[in-house]
This record gives structure tokens, sequence and C-alpha cells, in this order.
């Protein structure tokens, strides 16, 4: 199964950042939609990746100062991308290599999706709990 199956049902909206938006109010977006990053996207092309990381490690390293500047400035660059023809377990694996939690999906240089670690890995449980089930029923009719 490939990325394409878990976008499938999602309204197609996917919230971004621009790389010029200060950082304070791209937190503020975050906490908002209560998501943990955003693809920042120039020009129709994702260029990088702000995340609860950049912040904490902007706080860490500017202090307060980061909410002032621009998102550019502390975002997650390039970003590592999939396509929604990428086997899920193919993303799992490049998420858990890389360290990383969220993908921008992006098909034709323009972002299809954003899929995070958590939609894989629900996507995967309910695969293996549905296999279950179905051996289950085969074994019982056997």
């Amino acid at each position: 199964m490939t990325i394409a199956i878990i976008l499938q049902g999602r309204e197609g909206t996917v919230f971004s950042a621009s790389p010029d938006e200060l950082v304070e109010t791209v937190a503020t977006r975050l906490a908002e939609k209560r998501i943990g990053a955003l693809p920042v996207i120039d020009n129709g092309r994702v260029i990088g990746i702000f995340s609860e990381r950049d912040m904490i490690y902007g706080l860490a390293s500017h202090g307060a100062s980061i909410l002032q500047k621009r998102v550019a400035d502390v975002m997650t660059a390039p970003a590592i991308t999939v396509s929604s023809d990428t086997p899920v377990l193919s993303a799992l694996s490049l998420m858990t290599r890389r360290r990383i939690r969220h993908l921008p999906v992006v098909d034709g240089n323009r972002i299809s999706g954003f899929v995070s670690i958590g939609d894989l890995v629900k996507y995967r449980i309910e695969r293996i709990e549905a296999e279950a089930t179905a051996m289950r029923d085969y074994i019982q009719m056997a």
C-alpha cells in the first residue's frame, strides 16, 4: 500500500507556512491547529519544514528573539519528501532512519499532502488488525 491510501478521504487542504512569515505567527498556527509541523512553501514548492523541534532549538540558541525571526531563518531545509506512490513501509523506514516525524508528499513538484509518523503507524496497525481478523475468520471457517 502507498501513501496515496493515507491521503484518501482528506479534504486536500495542506496547512503551510511561507518562508517570510514570522516564527511567532507560525507557532501560533501550530498551536491553533494542534499540529507539530508545517511545510514551508515558496512559489508552490516545498523548501523546508518548520516544526516544534525547530522552535525548541531556536529558543535554546536565540531565546525569545526567535519569535521575531523569519521562518526561513530557523526551518529545517531541505525538506525530505515522498511521493504519493511511495509504499507506506518505505516512508516509515525513511522516517525512522532520518529521525523525522513529518513528510511532505510531493507529486510533480507540487505538494499533494503531508503525513506524520502517527498517520503511518495508525494505518499499519489498522492493516495488521484487519489481517489478524481475516486470519481468525479463515481458521474458524476451516
